[in-house]
């Protein structure tokens, strides 16, 4: 698997990242063991979880993995800080004695003297930024954390972080982004380009949408059946979904490939895009994803999903007209 430089700091990780939230769901010990093991003989270095996936219990999996299964130096181990509000005397949230517990539970359980990647789950306005950063500061001096990145921020709020932090503080964004939801090309895609910020797109099959495997109803065994699950399917089985997907499915049939391939390859190439982050429930799953390394999109293909996927851009994101 190729390798990306994260930003412009020197990290690098493998171009696809091997998302754990199954692993607190659906996914077994056995299985996530699976998993790991296929993920990094195909190459890929970057495992991506948090704090709150399965209550700590996903940290805790992947910490007994390092060292008895892959070796510690050989994963890129990004986790995200949560940090649930509490009634607590450090407020939770953002808060700087909450993120720093949340740091310490981390390294906890993931029984590892520092984090890779360290990220903020979301944007808190009850904290004052200045705060929040302070946090992410004393992580890096401290060396508990080797890279700071942050997800979900708006366009501005990543501006203004990296701006407030200091230029090159921030290396990743965590941005839901696929063929079905393309919003992040507005600004946050800009802001991060213009920081030297990563991205890293979750959800890159529209939660499974993508896949297809809602083109003629609901699998027993997928998400979408699933009462944890089913609204956040839901979101993207719209009419707009459907001419994506069907697009999608054209191509895949063209190529010989699938539309799970088609549809990660199309957003692992889009401008300032280093890793999607890929879930699966077990190995077979994951290999549909890993066979994606080995596609490089036609540019008329790209060209025809751009279009049928195309979102509204106007005022000010195309100024002047």
């Amino acid at each position: 698997m190729e390798s990306r430089q994260l930003g412009t700091s020197g990290l690098r990780v493998s171009r696809m990242g091997l998302g754990t939230l199954s692993w607190s769901t659906s996914t077994d010990a056995e299985n996530a063991a699976n998993q790991l093991s296929a993920f990094v003989d195909a190459g890929g270095t970057l495992v991506d979880t948090a704090d709150i996936y399965g209550d700590g219990e996903v940290e805790r999996l992947l910490g007994s993995l390092l060292d008895h299964l892959v070796p510690r130096d050989q994963v890129v181990i990004a986790t995200k800080a949560v940090a649930r509000r509490t009634d607590g005397p450090f407020g939770g949230g953002a808060s700087r004695g909450a993120l720093l517990s949340a740091l310490d539970g981390s390294l906890r359980r993931l029984g590892v003297d520092h984090i890779d990647l360290w990220q903020l789950h979301a944007w808190d306005a009850a904290v004052p930024l200045e705060e929040t950063l302070s946090a992410l500061e004393y992580a890096l001096r401290s060396g508990k954390v080797r890279y700071v990145g942050v997800c979900n921020y708006t366009g501005w709020q990543l501006a203004t972080a990296a701006s407030t932090i200091g230029e090159g503080r921030i290396v990743s964004i965590q941005s839901e982004y696929s063929l079905l939801e393309r919003g992040i090309e507005r600004e946050v895609v800009p802001a991060a380009a213009h920081h030297g910020i990563g991205v890293l797109p979750w959800a890159p099959l529209g939660r499974g949408v993508l896949t297809g495997k809602y083109r003629t109803g609901t699998p027993a065994d997928s998400r979408g059946a699933s009462t944890t699950y089913a609204n956040y399917v839901e979101q993207h089985r719209t009419e707009r979904a459907a001419r994506i997907v069907e697009a999608v499915v054209t191509a895949a049939e063209g190529l010989g490939t699938s539309p799970l391939a088609v549809a990660l390859a199309w957003v692992r190439d889009r401008p300032g895009v280093v890793a999607p982050i890929v879930g699966a429930r077990d190995k077979n799953q994951l290999a549909g994803s890993l066979a994606a390394e080995n596609l490089t999109l036609p540019a008329a293909i790209k060209a025809a999903l751009d279009d049928v996927s195309a979102i509204e851009f106007g005022y000010p994101e195309r100024w002047p007209s």
